[in-house]
């Protein structure tokens, strides 16, 4: 079985430099753009059978224009939005390294200060969700490929979880808008075909 992994196009936020995470802002002109040309990209090399999006509107939206592209049926799911950021939600950078500024030494992976969502609370909502999508999509198979629309953080988090990474450490996987990453899961074993292809942002 394949796994495709998309990130939402730009969202307002990218704009306006905020604090996204939970703060649900609608994806801009250009990012409508974008998902439209990873839409075409995906309908032409990678179409899925199934998309699992999250709920979040610049996820779904992405996801609703990829659906009527490749024209199957999309299932919402909160475990895939992003990371909870508490009260960071919509501010300013500026004004959030103001008001909240990091403690001293830096985030821990178990501090949840301005009532964040922890590294570990993160990770551990990853993992439930992979281990249901493995259960319920893997074995038994039930599709040749399954599209998960999410967010950077997210799909880190999940690269994390499908790698077996720990918790702690010092490897991110970044994802651009649209960026589209592709997994197979077989008998004998996990492969990652390739990782934020976004060729198809030259249709922009």
């Amino acid at each position: 079985m394949e796994i495709l992994l998309i990130r939402h196009g730009q969202s307002q936020a990218d704009l306006e430099d905020r604090h996204e995470g939970r703060a649900d802002f609608p994806l801009t002109e250009l990012g409508v753009r974008q998902a439209r040309a990873a839409a075409e990209w995906i309908k032409e090399h990678y179409p899925p059978d199934l998309i699992i999006t999250s709920p979040l509107q610049r996820a779904s939206k992405t996801a609703e224009i990829i659906g009527e592209a490749v024209q199957v049926p999309i299932q919402f799911d909160p475990a895939l939005m992003e990371w909870n950021n508490g009260l960071l939600a919509g501010l300013l950078r500026s004004e959030a390294a103001q008001r909240f500024p990091l403690p001293e030494g830096g985030r821990k992976p178990h501090d949840t200060c301005a009532e964040t969502e922890s590294l570990i609370d993160f990770r551990a909502r990853a993992e439930t969700f992979w281990s249901e999508f493995t259960y319920t999509y893997v074995h038994p198979q039930c599709y040749e490929r399954v599209a998960l629309v999410s967010h950077g953080g997210m799909i880190n988090m999940l690269f994390h979880s499908f790698l077996a990474l720990p918790v702690v450490g010092d490897i991110v996987y970044s994802t651009g808008d649209t960026g589209i990453h592709l997994w197979s899961m077989t008998p004998r074993g996990r492969r990652i075909i390739f990782a934020n292809r976004l060729e198809h942002l030259q249709r922009v």
